[in-house]
């Protein structure tokens, strides 16, 4: 596919790259391929739009977009060494030893300008290097959009529209011979500003305070205010052309002096070499696994403890959609956590699968059937399912509480919090920290410049919320890695290189030894409360976490039994009898006596009072219970009435005479229509089989090499269908057409020609109009010919087609040259 004659377009210079180099660049570029080019051209065309430049441009390490931005400001085509001496300097700036720089630029050019010559950002020969029209005209320099740079417009551009006459004046006091010619005078202006001694001659002759006055515009930005009567410094560099008028109070430094001053640097510090990211501390490996995994294990028990909170159903969603602050706040206070915690929390359950909406007309936030299946896997299982959640979602909780374009607040679980460039950034970070040695924690502002100087172009977000998005998801990235378990003490854990680098099952198998083994006991004391060591068995967690309240957590857990607690066992159907068994069966020390007592005074009253709907009554045997409950002044808003010595009735609905009695010291129960007591199991609210959030996709995915190789292929045929050399017709018909047009055949030479090819196995160039009325242009290869139909080998679209006579409007033989 090589040519020996260079390329005067990029199509041409994309026509002539072999196959590999044609899926780098749809590697590079997936969005070239939405959907698949017809043709080479139709590639280049695409490859030059707009947003598929900008796209590209943001995807470039600094050097590489550095290499851009100096062809940007280059002439146009460039030769190597023209760009060399933009990126390196003339080496001439007073004295200054820029050696080392310049080797370490001169080596890194090469691979800055294969990366863009594969990205198709730049084609052309080492003498005639071109930077695609869209990217010039992003990266060069205008009033509106300063250039990268820093450098303003050339001579010629500041100055066209400027009367002659003017030119003349800028001519004669720069010591040049006037001339009337426009092109002439900016000629010899550009060639005084490019003079390293008739320019240094010049601004010798400068006031100092010119000199100042150029030292503020150099580096950029170009541009100043003037009065209409400027300072004499600033009017001695307009008369010589140093300061050119943009409009009646703004004038630039043009380009060709600016790089004089700047000894021909087109940047202030090239960046050829990427950052070093430096280590903060150096710790021991198995102590950064072992805090890891401790961390693993509270990132367990925390979504365990959310999503229980929320068992029987969570808040509701708000309007808008989301979690309302209130109820953030009501999380972190549940949690004892700070509120962005609470919401990374929130955020990983709901990326998870674990958390999503039941979809009833109140709409509730409630755990899904997926939780289920999750508390039944392995403890070192559900953390590698919550890690795999957490790597590629696109939903970022370091948004919450900041505000949207809008001016909107951001919520928990709301709709705009999706970034694209997260996962990105999350796996960068990762990465980034797996190439230093084991149990070594990076540096975060070096390893914030390394990502800065790999994607310079990356931070801004149309959402907003600041400049430097990228830096910001990074430092989130640090904070919820730890939080998860993936670092420990700031350095990655072994768990987690195997989890980057190995899959779910390696990284869990090196995770579980490091987590604590359940325990099947607790030590009961006699202060009313019971310490688990450890973590519990599921079973006896559960059971435990209904009898008692959690009064401390930490590295082992302290239980407090109440009346309330008590009773709201005995609520859930357990006996007096079956709470002394558990307890003296899961507890290595004896059972307290007072605790005994506690269960025995609250079974013996629990139940004692009925109540039911009538729109409410209580029902009791003992005539003088119900008596002292009339009696009770706080009794007074139930408006309760006796309908019989052992019954009264109230206007309360029954749930809320039940909680009234308990805050009045009373254990009631409530009972069925049928009389029979109603047990009030702790209930489990699950919403409808959900899947996880889809994260957002940054762009079309990168294409597998069936695709990509596919993808070749047919742009490879459809520009063989386009370019394809045509004998001309015995006429000359077919010769004399304009490039595109079909070809025009009678139905009988189309027969004949198509016949004939389908016996030599030759392609055929044809015009084809479907049944929806499109016409095409195919190069085919007949292989049968019956019924008024032709089978045939599309090179166009690469596959065997059936054609059907009738809609071939015309048929022409490939000459000799260009059936390859």
């Amino acid at each position: 596919m090589g040519t020996t004659t260079p390329p005067r377009t990029l199509a041409e210079a994309l026509r002539a790259r072999g196959d590999e180099s044609l899926a780098g660049l749809l590697r590079a570029r997936p969005d070239l391929l939405n959907p698949v080019p017809n043709d080479i051209t139709q590639l280049a065309t695409r490859a030059g739009t707009r947003a598929s430049v900008v796209r590209a441009l943001e995807h470039l390490d600094r050097f590489a977009l550095q290499t851009a931005e100096a062809l940007a400001v280059a002439p146009d085509p460039a030769p190597y060494d023209t760009l060399l001496s933009l990126l390196t300097g003339d080496g001439l700036d007073d004295g200054e030893q820029r050696d080392d720089a310049g080797a370490t630029v001169t080596a890194a050019l090469p691979g800055a300008l294969a990366t863009l010559r594969e990205q198709a950002l730049v084609w052309g020969e080492d003498e005639r290097l071109r930077l695609v029209r869209t990217a010039r005209e992003l990266l060069a320099p205008s009033p509106q959009h300063p250039s990268p740079t820093g450098l303003g417009p050339t001579v010629a551009e500041a100055t066209a529209g400027m009367s002659p006459g003017r030119l003349q004046e800028i001519l004669v006091a720069s010591g040049l011979p006037a001339t009337h010619d426009p092109v002439s005078a900016v000629a010899a202006l550009s060639a005084l500003f490019t003079d390293r001694t008739r320019m240094a001659e010049l601004l010798d002759t400068a006031p100092v305070e010119a000199l100042s006055v150029l030292d503020r515009l150099v580096w950029g930005p170009p541009y100043g205010e003037v009065t209409p009567n400027p300072t004499p410094p600033v009017k001695w560099l307009r008369d010589r052309g140093l300061l050119l008028p943009v409009s009646t109070r703004t004038v630039v430094l043009p380009r060709e002096a600016a790089l004089h001053l700047r000894a021909g640097r087109a940047h202030r510090v090239p960046e050829p070499v990427p950052p070093v990211v430096a280590a903060a501390a150096e710790r021991d490996p198995q102590a950064v696994d072992r805090a890891a995994a401790g961390q693993a294990f509270t990132a367990l028990s925390t979504v365990e403890e959310l999503l229980k909170l929320w068992n029987g159903g969570g808040p509701a969603i708000l309007r808008a959609g989301g979690l309302s602050v209130r109820e953030l706040k009501r999380v972190a206070a549940a949690l004892e956590v700070t509120e962005p915690i609470a919401a990374f929390w929130v955020e990983l359950a709901y990326a998870a699968g674990l958390l999503a909406t039941d979809g009833e007309s109140d709409e509730r936030y409630a755990p899904t059937p997926a939780y289920d299946e999750w508390l039944d896997l392995s403890a070192q299982d559900r953390w590698t399912h919550l890690a795999t959640a957490w790597l590629p979602a696109t939903r970022v909780p370091g948004l919450v509480g900041g505000q949207d374009a809008k001016g909107r607040a951001l919520s928990a679980l709301g709709p705009e919090l999706d970034r694209s460039a997260a996962p990105e950034v999350r796996r960068r970070v990762l990465a980034l920290f797996a190439e230093l040695p084991p149990g070594t924690a990076p540096d975060p502002e070096t390893l914030l410049r390394r990502l800065r100087w790999e994607r310079p172009l990356r931070g801004s977000s149309p959402s907003g919320e600041g400049t430097d998005l990228r830096s910001r998801l990074a430092l989130w990235t640090l904070n919820e890695a730890e939080l998860l378990g993936i670092t420990g003490r700031g350095a990655l854990s072994s768990q987690a290189r195997a989890l980057l680098d190995e899959g779910e099952d390696a990284a869990g198998a090196l995770l579980a030894p490091l987590l604590p083994e359940p325990l099947d006991h607790v030590l009961l004391q006699a202060d009313l409360t019971a310490v688990a060591p450890g973590p519990l068995e599921r079973p006896l967690a559960e059971t435990l976490s209904v009898l008692a309240d959690v009064e401390s957590k930490g590295g082992a857990t302290v239980y407090r039994f109440t009346p309330g607690s008590v009773r709201r066992a005995l609520d859930a159907g357990q006996a007096a009898a079956d709470l002394h068994a558990f307890l003296a069966a899961h507890s290595r020390t004896p059972v307290p006596q007072p605790l005994s007592y506690l269960i025995d005074d609250v079974a013996r009253r629990h139940g004692h009072l009925r109540i039911g709907a009538a729109s409410a009554y209580v029902r009791c045997d003992d005539e003088a219970v119900l008596n002292e409950i009339l009696a009770d002044r706080r009794s007074t808003g139930l408006r309760l009435r006796r309908l019989a010595p052992t019954v009264l009735a109230s206007q309360a609905d029954p749930g809320s005479l039940l909680e009234a009695l308990r805050e009045m010291g009373y254990a009631p129960a409530a009972e069925s229509a049928e009389g029979d007591v109603l047990i009030t199991r702790a209930g489990a609210r699950r919403t409808p089989p959900r899947t996880p959030p889809v994260p957002v996709p940054e762009g079309p995915p990168v294409p597998d090499a069936t695709l990509l190789g596919a993808a070749v292929r047919a742009i490879r045929a459809g520009d063989t269908a386009a370019t394809v050399v045509r004998k001309e017709s015995p006429e000359g018909a077919t010769g004399t057409q304009a490039s595109g047009s079909l070809p025009r055949t009678t139905s009988a030479e189309t027969l004949a020609t198509v016949q004939a090819a389908a016996m030599t196995g030759t392609a055929v160039w044809i015009g084809y109009v479907n049944a929806e009325g499109a016409a095409s242009q195919r190069v085919i290869a007949p292989v049968r010919v019956e019924g008024g139909f032709v089978t045939a080998y599309d090179h166009t679209a690469d596959e065997v087609r059936t054609f059907a006579l009738h809609r071939i409007t015309g048929v022409a033989e490939l000459a000799e040259d260009g059936q390859g």
